[in-house]
């Protein structure tokens, strides 16, 4: 019988990664914009610009895991480090959250 794959958590991640977490968790909505990436991990120092959404009617302050030490990885989370760990060195010119979680982000690609 084969053992289940563990399904990582905030725990086993590098310290940039969580800052960005936390950032993204802090944010709610919004836009990271020209995140620096350094073989494969998120550079946050300087921290990254960032454009928070305020949606009126809605809770807009950060969520609530942003106060937990750990957690499992949502699935967004979890493709998003593999696509940063994809792109080795590079910038991310934008990280589109909602909920706190990554929705959506922008490469910048040279076509051949």
């Amino acid at each position: 019988m084969q053992e289940p794959r563990s399904i990582p958590t905030k725990s086993c991640l590098s310290d940039s990664q969580v800052r960005l977490i936390e950032l993204m968790q802090r944010i709610n909505f919004g836009r990271i914009f020209d995140l620096p990436v350094r073989n494969g991990q998120p550079v946050m120092d300087p921290p990254p610009r960032v454009v928070r959404e305020i949606k009126f009617g809605s809770d807009n302050g950060p969520r609530p895991e942003v106060a937990k030490a750990d957690f499992t990885l949502k699935a967004q989370v979890r493709d998003l480090f593999a696509q940063l760990e994809a792109l080795g060195d590079g910038v991310i010119p934008c990280i589109e959250i909602q909920r706190g979680l990554p929705f959506r982000m922008t490469v910048e690609e040279v076509c051949a």
